[in-house]
């Protein structure tokens, strides 16, 4: 069920019932010279719908454009400063609040989201608190990182070992490819296995030592097939995690 496509009755009246929500949120960046700018938040909206069909969850709109100033040396890739993003975070929130939503779940697929994500859920459980809802002592946020659910990492580490690596990896851009199948890309990697290890500082200095913007994968590896089982396994893990965390006090 999709917000976008729900009217406001279909959702007072899913309100009867749930008080949960999924938002995907992932990132417009650069993922080397065959992944897709927005690999993150396709990932993370294809996995989020499939969770939504699995639990009945009302699914938000993606928050397509993240954290990903490190990125911003690639033509292509946009980002929203920390501030911002937390400040975006408040205003999906609040709203919804008011109107009986109590349980927000993030899907991400983007790491660099990660820390700005939960100082915006500490942000707003403030903010929340300081405009005297009634319910503001029941509002949880989660963020669950599908890229890292055990299912997942499993597959991957089968299908991929050292290859993996930690951006535009074979796995997630497998998963673009198994959904958008009409947009596989293909070009020459040199070397086939990106670098890795250094550690990430301004947008110049990343560029600088991954210049085609890879970290130690090797996305070549990537299928459509491999794609496919990683989404149901995300799927499967993630909707068991959804579900607890309505559930939960």
């Amino acid at each position: 069920m999709q917000l976008h496509l729900s009217t406001w009755p279909e959702i007072e009246t899913y309100l009867q019932t749930s008080k949960g929500i999924i938002f995907p949120i992932g990132s417009t960046e650069q993922h080397g010279p065959t992944g897709l700018i927005g690999t993150d938040a396709i990932c993370a909206e294809t996995v989020a719908r499939g969770v939504g069909e699995a639990t009945g969850a009302v699914i938000g709109p993606t928050i397509n454009v993240g954290m990903a100033l490190h990125h911003t040396a690639f033509p292509g890739s946009m980002s929203l400063r920390p501030s911002t993003l937390i400040a975006l975070i408040q205003d999906y929130v609040k709203p919804l609040a008011r109107y009986g939503f109590e349980r927000f779940f993030f899907i991400n697929g983007h790491g660099g989201n990660v820390a700005t994500l939960k100082a915006a859920f500490s942000e707003t459980y403030a903010h929340l608190a300081d405009l005297g809802l009634d319910n503001a002592g029941r509002m949880r946020c989660q963020v669950a990182n599908w890229y890292m659910a055990r299912s997942v990492y499993a597959i991957a580490k089968e299908l991929y070992s050292h290859q993996e690596g930690s951006h535009a990896t074979p796995s997630e851009v497998a998963l673009t490819q198994f959904a958008y199948p009409d947009h596989i890309k293909q070009a020459e990697l040199n070397p086939a296995v990106a670098p890795s290890g250094y550690p990430i500082y301004s947008a110049t200095d990343f560029r600088e030592h991954y210049p085609d913007g890879r970290m130690g994968s090797n996305p070549a590896l990537a299928t459509p097939e491999h794609g496919q089982r990683l989404y149901e396994a995300a799927v499967k893990e993630l909707s068991s995690d959804y579900l607890q965390f309505l559930a939960a006090d």
